[in-house]
């Protein structure tokens, strides 16, 4: 098959790669009917996280399952299938919690690469969610999106508490975000605060729900926040970047009392305990249990209810992913969806 390597910041190349096979009888193989670029995928690109050597690369994913192994028992060969990107039983204690991605017996599934043609799903049975038949090609987008960002946004607001009447901000306008915005209004937020300096974001953001833009970063942002909220700051504030800024601009708008949501991968953040002492600020977050929600953002989106595969503005064959890279490291894309 063909999947995408990388070999250095900045040379992500399309390589024929061993087909997968079943190597434990809960594994299950499948054909990939879409797959991404993800904002995280950028940090290596980039160079922030070393490139040891060559390495398969994305984990976001929805497809035809082909095989499954002797123990699986929900999934069947011809369902299409939603995946996240941490294997999980979903059934241990940890992840009858609601945090599979912490589940005791937890497997990188990016580990084989999922910007590829097939993909090996351990604990496919924990893993995989089914949709209710093939889908449409129209609702791969969406579909794609629930597999990682739309499931990462939605973490990111459950966790800062979001709910009805409440106001909401919005540190960062990836694709995590953006769908942290959809998620806020889903959830009932009455005013919902989107940070963003860039006009096609702000409009996407708009029309995921989002009632003000704050242009300002670092102190000036959160500033404004203090603004639009009398003085108090927001009563859940999701932060979608993973930076010292947009870590410390996220609770610092975040009122007392109040909670941060936190699912940007962070790189070198670093907390002042006497300020967070302080604060009284709730903290929650790291890597979304995407699985908790996969059934609920499937109804969603097979419904019409939700469209938030809106935040794919670039499309790609697979032979074309290194394109795909360079738009989103340049910012003239979103987030890239990518056809093997």
């Amino acid at each position: 098959m063909r999947g995408a390597v990388i070999h250095a910041p900045g040379d992500v190349r399309l390589e024929d790669r061993p087909d997968p096979a079943v190597q434990s009888p809960t594994d299950a193989i499948v054909r990939l009917s879409a797959t991404c670029v993800c904002g995280s995928d950028l940090w290596p690109y980039r160079g922030v996280e070393t490139v040891s050597g060559p390495t398969p690369m994305g984990h976001e994913y929805v497809g035809i399952v082909e095989e499954v192994g002797g123990e699986v028992t929900g999934i069947r060969p011809g369902q299409f299938v939603v995946g996240s990107f941490f294997a999980s039983d979903n059934t241990c204690e940890i992840c009858r919690a609601g945090f599979q991605t912490s589940c005791v017996h937890r497997q990188a599934v990016g580990v084989d690469g999922a910007q590829a043609e097939y993909l090996r799903v351990p604990l496919a049975d924990g893993t995989l969610v089914a949709t209710p038949e093939v889908p449409s090609d129209d609702l791969l987008p969406s579909l794609l999106a629930a597999s990682d960002v739309l499931g990462t946004g939605w973490f990111g607001a459950v966790a800062a508490d979001v709910g009805p009447g409440k106001t909401v901000a919005v540190v960062g306008d990836g694709a995590v975000g953006l769908l942290g915005v959809l998620a806020a209004r889903e959830l009932g937020a009455e005013r919902i605060i989107a940070m963003s300096r860039h006009e096609s974001r702000q409009e996407l953001a708009t029309a995921f729900g989002a009632t003000d833009i704050v242009t300002e970063r670092g102190d000036d942002g959160v500033a404004r926040i203090k603004d639009l909220t009398d003085g108090l700051g927001a009563h859940s504030v999701i932060e979608a970047v993973g930076t010292q800024e947009s870590m410390t601009q996220a609770i610092r708008s975040t009122r007392p009392g109040g909670s941060t949501g936190y699912v940007g991968v962070a790189h070198d953040v670093t907390l002042p305990g006497e300020e967070l002492f302080f604060s009284h600020v709730r903290l929650l977050g790291g890597p979304a249990p995407v699985r908790r929600f996969l059934p609920d953002l499937i109804d969603r989106i097979w419904t019409g209810a939700i469209d938030p595969g809106r935040v794919f503005d670039l499309a790609l064959p697979l032979d074309q992913v290194a394109e795909g890279y360079r738009a989103m490291d340049e910012r003239r894309a979103i987030k890239t969806l990518l056809r093997p």
